[in-house]
């Protein structure tokens, strides 16, 4: 038996409990967690914003050492340490067939499957996307982790599972930031810290975030931000007053909310483009007119976990940690336990902190 923290059903505390974990089956992989980060998608499945059956554990920003593994499995042994992958590509859909693993349909197939029960009663349990990890251990599918590279502190691993890659993605896969351009960085949280960082490494000539909290700007400028704008009604304006007028080359956001979603494509020049990260409800409505669509010639596009491919991707992340580009412990604002889950939810539903990591 290994403790957990528990969704007893959707809008409900969490409850730390006991949970029992099968052996790993064939094509499975047994982890014990040595880290996990608490990321803004664990809350929007407990409120219900993302759909989760339940009871859950929730948790999938992670990394651990495998303790075991099931019939058949090559990629991993045990003592391995590795990252969980909460999005992991089937390579047979017709996502995977063009090439864009991010987008596979059958990536979030384990989710919806029970992975263990409760000790108190047997009740079954799911698996938070398919990963779980906000407990000691977990059970996955093999292709549910990743190698960690050598020269990675295996606690401060965990959010290269989850906010590094997207925020390192957001940058290089969808915005696509060259030398010497300007960002806004629309929310100054675990994904917006690693949006930052990844646009120092990308050598943006200007960097500026954006965030609810003026107490957020000291992360922001550790992270690599050269300005920093307090949110409200003339944030479009100031960041094109701190850009001679035009506006800057890329917007990401990373909230998922209507206003701000429209204010960093204000904020983006004309022929620039704007990245949501953010994942918001389906009651965010956002509404642009047909004329400025075509005058602005601006990009809006979505993007899912970076458009990564994190089995390409984590090597080249692992090597900018190696060569101090990237400091993933920078990011971390708060160490905490089980038991301080609820308490990091209500801290980001405020806006307060960065990420906080439970250390087993």
């Amino acid at each position: 038996m290994v403790r957990a923290a528990v969704l007893p059903e959707v809008k409900a505390p969490l409850v730390v409990a006991e949970i029992e974990l099968p052996e790993p089956g064939p094509g499975e992989v047994r982890v014990r967690l040595a880290a996990a980060g608490v990321c803004h998608s664990d809350l929007s499945l407990s409120n219900g914003t993302l759909r989760q059956p339940v009871p859950a554990v929730l948790g999938h920003e992670g990394a651990g050492t495998v303790v075991a593994v099931g019939e058949g499995v090559e990629r991993v042994a045990p003592g391995d340490r590795v990252v969980l992958n909460w999005a992991p590509a089937c390579g047979a859909c017709h996502f995977c067939g063009l090439d864009e693993p991010w987008l596979c349909a059958n990536a979030g197939a384990a989710a919806g499957k029970p992975y263990a029960r409760l000790a108190a009663d047997g009740a079954a349990l799911y698996p938070g996307l398919g990963t779980a990890v906000f407990a000691e251990e977990t059970v996955v599918a093999a292709n549910a982790v990743l190698p960690l590279p050598d020269g990675v502190p295996l606690a401060d691993a965990a959010l290269l599972g989850c906010a590094v890659l997207t925020g390192y993605g957001a940058v290089h896969h969808s915005a696509r930031l060259r030398e010497g351009e300007s960002v806004a960085v629309f929310g100054v949280g675990g994904v917006g810290l690693a949006v930052i960082q990844s646009a120092r490494i990308a050598g943006a000539g200007r960097i500026i975030a954006v965030d609810v909290a003026p107490a957020k700007e000291e992360l922001a400028r550790a992270a690599g931000a050269t300005d920093f704008v307090v949110s409200g009604e003339g944030t479009a304006k100031r960041i094109r007053e701190l850009t001679a007028g035009h506006g800057t080359d890329a917007a990401v956001e990373c909230v998922g909310r209507a206003d701000t979603i429209r204010a960093a494509w204000s904020a983006t020049r004309r022929g620039g483009r704007t990245t949501v990260v953010g994942i918001g409800g389906q009651d965010e409505q956002v509404t642009f007119s047909a004329l400025e669509l075509f005058y602005f010639g601006r990009t809006l596009s979505g993007c899912v976990y970076g458009n990564c491919d994190p089995a390409r991707d984590l090597p080249v992340l692992a090597g900018h940690v190696r060569a101090g580009r990237l400091d993933l412990s920078a990011m971390v604002t708060e160490r905490i336990g089980l038991d301080g889950i609820p308490a990091a939810f209500e801290a980001m539903t405020a806006g307060r902190g960065g990420r906080a990591l439970v250390v087993f």
